[in-house]
């Protein structure tokens, strides 16, 4: 079994999840804001995202850890490193709950973890799939560094591919 990693930022903890993070969760999952990721979805459907997240760690050694603030440890969203059938590549991928936007978590939460996938487990690289319509997800890519990749497999094909280079 992999361990799951805590790891630390200027502003965050980015840590495992726990049963207590579902019903934030299951709350974005279920609303139109989830419409990016393939949503919105049921019960069902939101709880097998969610264990698919955590199961991820199990299977290929990286998955989501949810982010929190240092300062008090309210969960403020998720950042991940998805892969298997839903992810033709290992993707960075990251959602930030409604009262938390625009602070910069999404980014500073993306930047910890694609630094600990390059490091710690040696990626060359790592795609974003984002909707063409998100417009904050887009720009975030962006400011990443990331740049549009439009040969990179998707299954989505109305998806944008954004790549990550390697930085270490």
């Amino acid at each position: 079994m992999s361990l799951i990693p805590t790891l630390q930022s200027e502003r965050l903890v980015l840590r495992p999840q726990t049963a207590d993070d579902w019903p934030a969760y299951f709350e974005l999952m279920t609303s139109e804001r989830a419409r990016f990721m393939g949503g919105p979805f049921d019960q069902f459907g939101s709880w097998a995202l969610f264990c698919h997240d955590l199961a991820q760690w199990q299977l290929f050694g990286h998955g989501a850890l949810m982010v929190a603030l240092k300062d008090g440890g309210t969960c403020v969203g998720q950042v991940g490193i998805n892969h298997g059938p839903l992810f033709p590549e290992k993707e960075l991928g990251w959602m930030v709950y409604e009262p938390h936007e625009g602070k910069g978590y999404a980014s500073e939460a993306a930047e910890t973890l694609r630094q600990w996938a390059f490091e710690t487990l040696g990626l060359l690289t790592l795609v974003s799939y984002v909707d063409k319509d998100n417009g904050p997800s887009i720009r975030l890519a962006e400011r990443l560094g990331a740049v549009l990749d439009p040969a990179a497999k998707r299954n989505d094909p109305k998806d944008l591919v954004y790549r990550h280079p390697r930085v270490v």
